[in-house]
């Protein structure tokens, strides 16, 4: 699997600083991620951990999201979980870990060939290991940061996370959105209804994949209105997508915003990417005339 520019997900760009409240925050810090690659404990999981470090996935992410202030050093890491296919922030270490098993899952449901809406099997894995890492991100962005939450705090690191695949250049915000809606609407397919499925505290597959369409659309209305035009996202949801995106836009603006280094971000957006620049801004960012 080639994984360029996991990192580039990370786009706080949008937001709107002030440069003297960053310098005068207390006990904060540019450059406080740090990348862990630990050997798989299933040998089924070799190839992919060696073709994650080949690609310095990690390290990528690192350098993006350096120029985020943290009091305190995160590690981005990725792991084997004894079988289980999860991803977590543990606050009491400081840890980001996406396990192998995540991925392998991931793999599994993945289209053997291209789809002809365009979901091809590289970006069916790519998008949601962009996607697992930004959310679990923002849980950390979260906690580190003290950063009030109104609603569930999975709703908001999917939401946090969907904004900032937005901003990636357009063909690869499209491509990543894709993907991860691709792997919502498969594990839809085999949800079933249940107290703990009722009771969890994740949305379902279904909501989750809805939810996604619906900020890719309201940030691109443009870059996704086929989304529309096929029915993979209702009229009547479509028509309220623009302030939905525009809700998430504002509070992670208003609530992250003093927290970007401006000198870091800059110096990382002037790095020539693969794949396209990144983007400061997207079509949800302009307000309407």
């Amino acid at each position: 699997m080639k994984v360029p520019l996991l990192a580039a997900m990370l786009l706080l760009s949008t937001i709107s600083l002030d440069s003297a409240a960053v310098a005068a925050s207390p006990g904060l810090h540019v450059d406080q991620f740090r990348a862990v690659y630990e050997a798989p404990k299933n040998p089924a999981h070799q190839g992919l951990y060696e073709q994650l470090k080949a690609a310095r996935t990690l390290e990528r992410l690192r350098q993006f999201l350096s120029f985020i202030r943290l009091p305190r050093v995160l590690t981005l890491k990725l792991a084997g979980c004894d079988g289980d296919d999860n991803a977590a922030y543990v606050p009491e270490d400081l840890t980001v870990t996406v396990c192998y098993e995540y991925l392998e899952a991931v793999r599994k449901i993945a289209p053997t060939t291209a789809t002809p809406d365009g979901v091809t099997p590289d970006n069916a894995v790519r998008g949601p290991l962009f996607e697992v890492f930004l959310h679990e991100v923002g849980h950390a962005l979260f906690d580190q940061l003290h950063i009030p939450i109104l609603g569930r705090e999975e709703d908001a690191a999917d939401q946090f996370a969907a904004f900032t695949l937005v901003h990636l250049n357009e063909q690869t915000a499209r491509d990543t959105v894709l993907g991860v809606g691709w792997m919502y609407a498969q594990e839809a397919k085999e949800a079933t209804l249940s107290r703990s499925t009722l009771a969890d505290v994740h949305d379902l597959a279904g909501q989750r994949f809805y939810n996604l369409l619906c900020i890719a659309y309201g940030a691109e209305p443009r870059l996704f209105a086929d989304l529309v035009e096929k029915n993979y996202l209702p009229a009547d949801r479509a028509e309220d997508c623009a302030d939905e995106y525009g809700q998430v836009a504002y509070a992670i603006k208003t609530l992250m915003g003093r927290y970007v280094d401006v000198n870091t971000r800059e110096q990382v957006f002037a790095q020539d990417w693969a794949g396209g620049r990144l983007r400061k801004r997207v079509g949800g960012d302009t307000p309407p005339h």
